[in-house]
């Protein structure tokens, strides 16, 4: 009798989430093109006029291309900007559950951007991204002319993440959490998780809403996410030795009071061992840099801009 009753539990809270899943998707469609390459699928959205430097933005964990759209708007005023969900979020497929970390999604992105003839571009990270843009920057320099890094994650951290991302990346019971009480669940917990990563910073008004952030919780994102943190350590240990090597310019904005990415472990390590870098600390400010400074954010990205310029008309000139 318990074993029904148990087995009728499930059967629920997967046509919930089943449901869920199809209303979040109606209620935030993709905006942008799909681009194929190799194992993925990638939504990206193109705005802004050609000519200037071209601005690519990577959104962090647990998010889509919609947490960086406030910033984008204000950008495209004058830049072509391009938004890009990573690989396995948003509307952005990729065909492996392995390929969660920085290498294979660098090498993801830098292809669509290929096939776009989207020049070097001025990439702005945040958060987990900004392990992606470093390894953009070591593997596909060809693809990166300088680099807005926001509260990004550079190093391996003490300790590992929460324990429910090791839960949902288990066999057999991950996938059974991922199916029937990860969804609802989550839109209890939505708005007071997104008040905790903006603190000690306000959340806007309607950003659940507005981000996008219910598709997180769609079986197969939820998963996605839960591996690319898991992994996350591990690839930073491996590629950190190599920040020396970077040679395009890089500013660095973080909050001194960030409790989601340690400004200590990242940002001012990266700071002092990356070949000209920029870095600006914050008083009293969190991990949500583009929100919380975003006029800072776009004066900096304006003058990367118009020193790569300058840096490109007096090379022409001799």
């Amino acid at each position: 009798m318990f074993l029904l009753i148990a087995l009728a539990a499930l059967a629920t809270l997967a046509l919930v989430t089943w449901t869920g899943a199809v209303l979040a998707e109606r209620a935030h469609p993709a905006q942008g093109r799909m681009v194929e390459v190799e194992g993925a699928r990638l939504h990206v959205v193109e705005f802004g006029p050609r000519g200037a430097t071209p601005i690519v933005m990577l959104h962090g964990a647990s998010s889509n291309l919609e947490v960086m759209r406030p910033l984008a708007d204000r950008l495209a005023q004058s830049h072509r900007v391009i938004l890009v969900d990573r690989p396995g979020h948003g509307w952005s497929s990729r065909a492996s559950v392995a390929d969660s970390t920085p290498e294979p999604q660098a090498r993801m992105i830098a292809e669509a951007l290929k096939k776009l003839g989207v020049p070097p571009s001025i990439v702005v990270a945040h958060s987990w991204s900004g392990a992606l843009a470093l390894r953009l920057a070591l593997d596909h320099p060809e693809r990166v002319a300088g680099l807005m890094m926001l509260a990004p994650v550079a190093y391996p951290w003490p300790g590992g993440v929460s324990q429910y991302n090791y839960a949902v990346t288990a066999p057999v019971i991950g996938p059974l959490l991922a199916h029937t009480i990860t969804l609802p669940l989550g839109l209890l917990l939505a708005e007071s998780g997104s008040r905790s990563v903006f603190a000690p910073q306000a959340m806007p008004e309607g950003f659940v809403k507005d981000s996008a952030t219910r598709l997180l919780l769609r079986p197969r994102e939820f998963v996605a996410n839960a591996w690319d943190l898991v992994t996350l350590r591990a690839a930073m240990a491996e590629q950190a030795p190599r920040y020396a090597n970077i040679t395009v310019p890089i500013t660095i904005i973080a909050g001194d009071v960030d409790k989601t990415v340690s400004t200590h472990i990242h940002s001012q390590p990266l700071a002092k061992t990356a070949k000209n870098t920029k870095l600006i600390v914050l008083n009293g400010v969190g991990h949500m840099i583009q929100y919380a400074a975003p006029e800072l954010v776009v004066a900096e990205i304006e003058a990367m801009a118009g020193r790569l310029v300058q840096g490109t008309e007096t090379a022409a000139a001799k």
